[in-house]
């Protein structure tokens, strides 16, 4: 069962609606208010989806220490790395693919690393949002740019889909989510 949300990004507004920042964008789709978790150096809510109550966490740090407020929030809470959901970016795949993943490493995602890190296990489920990988230029300068309009409504339709099915997702039946979604 997910207790726990984790969106990846960075924070400011220059940053806002970049392909950096799906998850982010993504947890703002399934809620509008946020509170400021000084303690936590991140944004935090909650949701109910269906019966069961769900803690959504946007760190405040930047991408690369996005581990520092996952690991508070986890200790703080006892939640275990199985019961934590991360959404991030995914170079590997076209704009708007999604795929889940329970564990694995981080693929040189530096936010997933440092998630790593600070929880001590790679045992977290991802879901992984496609970005597309440019064809020339800098991948930085990639990521922390805002996706076409095509692009935009790809991801939107992609985060359409997974909302569908998030109550299956929290309580636990990965494997029908993923043969329902991956087959997209």
């Amino acid at each position: 069962m997910i207790k726990l949300v984790v969106g990846l990004g960075n924070p400011g507004r220059q940053y806002e609606k970049t392909r950096h920042n799906v998850g982010f964008l993504f947890l703002d789709r399934l809620v509008s208010g946020w509170e400021s978790e000084a303690r936590f150096n991140a944004l935090c809510a909650s949701v109910f989806i269906e019966a069961d109550k769900l803690l959504l966490l946007k760190p405040q740090t930047f991408m690369n220490k996005s581990g520092e407020a996952v690991g508070k929030v986890a200790r703080y809470y006892k939640i275990q790395p199985s019961e934590i959901l991360v959404v991030h970016d995914e170079l590997d795949f076209e704009e708007g693919v999604v795929r889940f993943k329970q564990g694995g490493g981080h693929a040189g995602h530096n936010g997933l690393r440092d998630i790593i890190a600070h929880l001590g296990s790679k045992e977290f489920l991802r879901l992984r949002v496609g970005i597309g990988r440019p064809s020339t230029g800098s991948v930085a300068h990639y990521v922390l740019s805002k996706p076409s309009v095509n692009g935009q409504i790809k991801i939107n339709h992609a985060f359409e889909s997974v909302e569908k099915v998030m109550s299956d997702v929290v309580s636990g039946k990965i494997g029908e989510v993923m043969n329902q979604l991956h087959q997209n």
